[in-house]
């Protein structure tokens, strides 16, 4: 069965595509400047490159996994930002948690895995 890997180096790949599923990794923003709010839309538009990059897209999306640096303070503006990106009738199965992230300045990260189309 054949794993195919994009955008790899020595510790990681940000997308791995096995048996009609791909798994991204935790992907953050680009700049770590802006509130929850904007680092989630870069983050969530991150994902979708690499989706796409995947041969899938967010419609697709099987589950997700929301890492947020302040549950308390940012997760009502982390929703407002998910909930306008995400069509209408494609929720996954959602996860959403605090957790000390590799950088002070992350708010958000967000772990995805999604299905491949039909071939």
């Amino acid at each position: 069965m054949t794993i195919e890997r994009l955008h790899t180096d020595a510790r990681m790949s940000l997308v791995v595509k096995h048996q009609g599923t791909v798994y991204l990794s935790g992907e953050v923003a680009n700049d770590f400047a802006g509130d929850v709010q904007q680092q989630t839309r870069e983050t969530l538009q991150n994902i979708e490159r690499l989706l796409d990059q995947a041969g899938t897209d967010k419609t697709r999306i099987l589950s997700a996994t929301l890492y947020l640096k302040d549950i308390d303070a940012d997760f009502a503006g982390m929703n407002q930002v998910w909930d306008q990106w995400l069509p209408h009738g494609c929720a996954p199965a959602r996860a959403t948690v605090q957790a000390k992230l590799y950088d002070p300045a992350v708010l958000v990260e967000i772990s995805i895995i999604a299905a491949l189309p039909d071939a």
